[in-house]
């Protein structure tokens, strides 16, 4: 099944189709919503539709006064409706697809809705119908990295609005800026907007000529050759001899120069990748992304010079740990200046935090880890990294409150959960407090037993006794 335009419909569903729309012109939006609904049951591929019944759904949702239990219902997955459309999923997409239409219809923005309707469009092959879905899901939920590569991943294969997609990357790409899931959707974007300026989507329309591809065709497929996770060795020094040669003629073209100290950064000549980007920043005042790709570039060449160092010369370890003290040295100062770049990303203090840890400047990194609390996503990480700094200072009181406090604000009982209760019982120890630490480690005990030295710790306590 594939979605189908206006122009495909009979007579008859075009005329509805037009009601629709003149019902939602006036504003009656309760009107609008069952006209829409009933098209898209005669012709649920029909994305014109589909787009002008979401737009309608958000107006009147916007109008609607519900009751919180009821809304919370719907958000959380939790409605009979939600299930009926779940256990319709497998066998009947398409029902799943109009069951959760109708929980749009009272609530635009349930992300459970949303999340069926994602699956039974990919089921139908309705990729259009996806990713209106997937953009309403990041825009309600931003920091959802998940979410961000998935609709990031959609627009480069379905097209839609690069920028948005592009937006939302840089955002999380600025507070994870070595995730290679970001960086990969990054580049699929990028691949995609190659693919778009060459023409083969106006060519795919029967709107563009052959002439327009050709013209950018060199640098479409060495930008989707790029794009591959797993390059082989010949492609790689192809495409390095390609751009070198082309720098002569094109010194001005920062694009390529960039695709090229990526190359030679893969390739482990980190000089000449360092030499290229140097000279985008010179061209001009760059970009956070370009800023990321230096500090890569240039964290990847200390790894690469530990690895060549020699295991059997007698100063080995005296050099690793210099060139370690070097690197955390360098990720110190590049953190610090992102920090005072954008002052008010607490996802950048609490990677600053860390490195302040990391390196031994525990005072530093209290300070730093009390500001990134006011980070949601950062909130209990940063918390136990305050715990820590309190260990370290011997201040077991405030380690074993603000720990408490974090396990009082964390549901469930995941991996964070666990490494949260093992340092309590850690700092509880510490105190002397044999027992009430004890009672800690048998909380991770009964759920995991082979999780760090617990089972250790409990025998050799009933072991004791």
């Amino acid at each position: 099944m594939a979605e189908k335009k206006l122009n495909e419909l009979s007579p008859d569903l075009r005329r509805l189709y037009a009601k629709a729309v003149e019902a939602a012109q006036r504003e009656n939006f309760d009107y609008a919503t069952t006209l829409f609904c009933q098209v898209l049951k005669t012709e649920p591929g029909l994305f014109e539709a589909r787009k002008a019944l979401r737009a309608t759904q958000t107006a009147r949702s916007a109008g609607a006064s519900k009751g919180f239990f009821k809304k919370m219902m719907s958000s959380t997955g939790s409605s009979p409706q939600i299930m009926k459309a779940k256990l319709a999923l497998n066998k009947n997409p398409a029902e799943a697809l109009a069951i959760a239409e109708e929980v749009l219809n009272g609530d635009a923005n349930s992300p459970a809705a949303h999340r069926i309707i994602v699956d039974a469009a990919h089921a139908l092959e309705f990729p259009q119908t996806a990713l209106l879905s997937i953009e309403t899901m990041v825009r309600l939920a931003p920091k959802d990295k998940g979410l961000v590569v998935e609709f990031a991943n959609a627009v480069a294969a379905t097209g839609g609005n690069v920028e948005l997609a592009e937006n939302f990357l840089d955002e999380m790409i600025r507070t994870s800026p070595y995730d290679p899931e970001l960086q990969q959707a990054q580049k699929n974007l990028s691949a995609h907007k190659v693919l778009e300026e060459g023409g083969y989507n106006a060519l795919a329309d029967g709107t563009g000529s052959f002439r327009d591809v050709l013209r950018n065709k060199e640098e479409a497929v060495s930008l989707e050759q790029e794009k591959r996770v797993q390059k082989t060795e010949d492609v790689a020094e192809r495409l390095i001899g390609e751009y070198e040669a082309r720098l002569a003629t094109e010194p001005e073209n920062l694009k390529m120069i960039r695709s090229l100290a990526e190359l030679y950064t893969q390739k482990g000549q980190f000089d000449r990748a360092l030499e290229l980007y140097a000279r985008i920043q010179q061209a001009g005042p760059g970009d956070a992304s370009l800023d990321r790709a230096i500090a890569e570039a240039r964290l990847r060449q200390f790894d690469a010079q530990i690895a060549q160092l020699n295991p059997f010369e007698a100063d080995h370890a005296e050099k690793v740990a210099a060139l370690a003290a070097e690197k955390l040295n360098y990720q110190l100062a590049d953190c610090q200046k992102r920090a005072e770049k954008y002052p008010t990303d607490l996802a950048i203090k609490f990677e600053l935090g860390q490195l302040y840890f990391k390196a031994g400047k525990v005072t530093e990194a209290m300070g730093e880890f009390q500001k990134a609390k006011g980070n949601p996503n950062k909130r209990l990480a940063a918390m136990s990294g305050l715990a820590q700094c309190f260990m370290k200072r011997r201040i077991y009181d405030l380690a074993a409150k603000t720990l408490q406090d974090a396990i009082k604000e964390k549901p469930g009982f995941d991996e964070e959960k666990k490494e949260l209760t093992y340092q309590l019982g850690s700092v509880l120890e510490a105190m002397g407090k044999k027992e009430e630490a004890i009672e800690q480690f048998k909380i991770i005990y009964e759920a995991d037993i082979s999780y760090k030295d617990v089972s250790a710790k409990v025998d050799a306590y009933y072991g004791g006794q």
